[in-house]
């Protein structure tokens, strides 16, 4: 040997230096980012919850239906996406079920908002 110390393990494979990449989320928050936004990134979901926001009142899925231009049962399936999602909130009032945006909708909407006013200026 020329006096030389080899290095046993290089950088790559002790976790340090330029290959080294990684984020702060859990398995769990990774899977509901990506249900949230795999559910945002469907026409009928997307306005349908965009409609149930800028609602004043709480929406029936017989109001969505003529806006939307689908039938009852997709309008249906949609809502049911979006509460699972935790992006709407329901409640049944006899027969009909009302819906409302949740918080976390509300602040996801806004964002998209923002985002889409900066790419105008």
């Amino acid at each position: 040997m020329s006096g030389q110390t080899t290095d046993p393990e290089p950088d790559a494979q002790r976790g340090t230096g330029c290959c080294e990449v990684g984020h702060s989320l859990s398995e769990e928050a990774v899977a509901s980012d990506v249900q949230t936004l795999a559910t945002l990134g469907n026409d009928t979901r997307y306005e349908a919850l965009r409609l149930i926001a800028d609602s004043e009142d709480d929406v029936c899925v017989c109001e969505l239906e003529p806006t939307l231009g689908v039938s009852q049962g997709a309008v249906s399936q949609a809502l049911s996406r979006l509460f699972s999602a935790g992006l709407v909130e329901r409640r049944k009032e006899g027969r009909w079920r009302y819906y409302t945006a949740t918080p976390r909708a509300e602040r996801l909407l806004g964002v998209l908002d923002e985002t889409r006013s900066a790419d105008d200026d």
